[in-house]
């Protein structure tokens, strides 16, 4: 899938979750700073203990998330990823690979750093998204 226009970027950040109910003017912004890339099936997304760079959003496609090597999640279109590393800045916490050829949106760390300051709720929403990835962690854990 090609997103041609910026328009049709909006359209597609409509349907992801994170971005629920942020008005037209937000997603124009966001929109703005997102760049569309194709990625083939094998390819690694984001590599476990490096250092991250980017926030990305998968449009179309499939992607397996491991964790010292062990698959730990499947990823899809609207899911996101790469935030853990971008705000603490410490190394990625997994690696992620395309499943199947993909058409990904990427905002790179400038970027997102300015979209957190300028789009109110964004941080809120980022919080409650890590909150959630930690209770799903947490339900795999042997305590």
């Amino acid at each position: 899938m090609l997103l041609r226009r910026s328009s049709q970027k909006i359209d597609f950040l409509k349907k992801v979750p994170l971005f629920s109910n942020f008005s037209q003017r937000h997603l124009k912004e966001i929109a703005k700073h997102a760049d569309q890339v194709q990625v083939e099936k094998g390819r690694v997304l984001v590599q476990q203990g490096k250092t991250g760079w980017e926030f990305i959003f998968i449009v179309e496609g499939k992607a397996r998330v491991e964790k010292n090597g062990k698959i730990i999640r499947q990823l899809a279109g609207g899911d996101f990823l790469g935030e853990i590393s971008l705000i603490d800045g410490e190394p990625r916490t997994a690696t992620v690979i395309a499943e199947t050829d993909m058409t990904i949106l990427v905002v790179h760390k400038p970027s997102f750093d300015h979209l957190l300051d300028a789009i109110p709720g964004l941080q809120r929403k980022i919080l409650v998204s890590l909150c959630q990835y930690l209770r799903r962690a947490e339900k795999t854990m042997n305590w």
